[in-house]
């Protein structure tokens, strides 16, 4: 989950911020932040984050997806369930 969080904070920044983006250039990004880093593990991080719907994919181009209309989050602890 934190590579992913690591390849949202690269897609919320420009030159990425609300549009598609080739995957090789955020990958190249992604690998440039730690030595360790593999291009396994990005493809299992986007593949995680595709799974949630928080990537859109059109082609060899990834985009965050906002969700803009969700005014609150869900709690599970809430005990009224329509």
């Amino acid at each position: 989950m934190v590579l992913g969080a690591d390849i949202i904070s690269i897609m919320s920044n420009s030159p990425f911020k609300n549009r598609y983006a080739v995957v090789d250039d955020v990958m190249n990004k992604f690998l440039n932040r730690d030595k360790d880093r593999t291009p396994d593990l990005f493809l299992y991080a986007l593949t995680f984050l595709h799974t949630l719907g928080s990537i859109e994919k059109k082609g060899y181009k990834i985009k965050l997806v906002k969700k803009e209309n969700e005014e609150s989050q869900i709690s599970l602890f809430d005990n009224d369930v329509n």
